[in-house]
């Protein structure tokens, strides 16, 4: 069995097997996309290049980005009682790939890490897939629309805050659909149509408000300069 179904509360939560089920499945991702992106030596560079979904390079500058990201996740400055914290600038680690690499591989990256919050935090209580999707899967996965802004000045900055703004939004769908009934009893009468509204955004704004201010110090500004053209060299 790898779900256990909480009758007097109802939700499900994993099992050990489930747990050992979802690593499975995140090891067999994983070596998967090791086999897809393994450099084809029968095909000359440059068509061997194109087949490639990443570069070697890429899928090294990935995986430290969202290992930082990850490791990042667990230095909570404000944990918040119904799931969500401020952390020490998790979130942008992930949408520094969108911001090297575009879209594509910066949604696909937030996808992966998607999976690794949901093991951390959403593994133990799922109240339904769509809720799963909602709080963890289309929310991390959204970090990597900063991609979207690649190309354009100022594009790490804007494409973060669009991530958080995204992220925000799948969060307060969740909130709504899912959350309502945890609303303290003290929140304001006159605000309870926006409560998971104000809810999500506090702490993520909280968040990309440290971060925005770390990003515009000179020397950080210079050192994400140099770093993406190191991820950009051939």
């Amino acid at each position: 069995m790898l779900l256990l179904f909480h009758q007097e509360d109802g939700y499900y939560s994993l099992t050990a097997s489930g747990n050992i089920a979802l690593f499975v499945i995140i090891a067999v991702l994983l070596a998967l996309t090791a086999f897809l992106t393994t450099k084809d030596n029968t095909a000359k560079e440059p068509i061997a290049e194109k087949k490639r979904a990443f570069s070697t390079k890429q899928l090294v500058f990935c995986a430290t980005a969202l290992a930082l990201g990850f490791v990042t996740s667990y230095i909570k400055i404000v944990h918040m009682p119904w799931g969500g914290s401020i952390t020490l600038c998790s979130m942008l680690f992930v949408t520094l790939i969108g911001y090297w690499y575009g879209p594509k591989i910066g949604i696909t990256a937030g996808f992966a890490y998607s999976i690794l919050q949901f093991t951390q935090d959403g593994g133990s209580y799922i109240l339904s897939p769509l809720q799963a999707c909602m709080d963890y899967i289309f929310a991390f996965a959204a970090l990597g629309l900063s991609g979207f802004f690649h190309k354009k000045t100022n594009g790490l900055l804007k494409g973060y805050l669009f991530a958080v703004f995204v992220r925000g939004v799948f969060h307060s769908i969740g909130g709504y659909l899912y959350w309502m009934d945890y609303m303290p009893e003290s929140f304001p009468t006159s605000l309870v149509a926006i409560y998971p509204i104000v809810y999500n955004y506090s702490f993520l704004l909280a968040e990309a408000f440290i971060t925005v201010v770390i990003l515009l110090l000179p020397p950080v500004k210079d050192a994400i300069i140099r770093i993406k053209r190191l991820a950009l060299e051939s």
